[in-house]
């Protein structure tokens, strides 16, 4: 199932990868998969994809589409992707349009968001939702750089974190959306 985003370059909230994360609502997976790049510059691969620093980046090098490829060891569920790009150093370099693909292996990967991004400057945050609007429950998360601004052939991604959902049902203290409640959600 794909569906089409446009994320233009005026964003009228800050989005922030860490909000929901201090909120107890989320958690970054992506240090429980295997990460690997189709191609990259010397220097600037997967370590930098992970490095939590915006001022590195990777650089693809070769033919689009380009490649980062997330593989978990067991169904992991996947709710959002946020991707940090900024066309205002990178020009060229970054991304235009993006596809994700989910699968349980390269074999079988299905579209299912493509996102167009409009000289982005910060973080992006893409939704992912299975085919009944729910997260998605997958093995291999594909991220495909499809094109690049002013027709660019490499591209530069600075930053990707995976989020997903911290179930909170109790059954018998019900499900708490705040943090200063989350800690009456079990019983001691």
């Amino acid at each position: 199932m794909s569906t089409s985003n446009d994320i233009g370059s005026l964003c009228l909230e800050t989005i922030d990868p860490m909000r929901d994360i201090r909120a107890g609502l989320v958690r970054e997976v992506g240090s429980l998969a295997t990460w690997s790049v189709s191609s990259c510059k010397s220097g600037f691969g997967v370590n930098q994809l992970r490095d939590d620093n915006i001022e590195t980046y990777w650089q693809s090098c070769g033919q689009l589409p380009h490649l980062v490829n997330i593989q978990f060891r067991r169904k992991t569920i996947v709710s959002d992707i946020y991707i940090y790009v900024n066309h205002r150093l990178d020009e060229s370099y970054t991304p235009n349009i993006i596809s994700i693909r989910a699968g349980t292996n390269f074999n079988d990967l299905q579209e299912v968001e493509l996102v167009e991004l409009l000289e982005p400057y910060s973080w992006i945050r893409i939704k992912i939702k299975d085919i009944h609007n729910l997260s998605l429950k997958t093995h291999l998360l594909q991220i495909a750089v499809l094109k690049n601004h002013q027709n660019g052939n490499n591209c530069h991604i600075r930053l990707i974190k995976i989020h997903s959902p911290i179930s909170t049902k109790d059954f018998l203290l019900g499900n708490f959306s705040t943090v200063e409640m989350r800690q009456y959600t079990t019983i001691k």
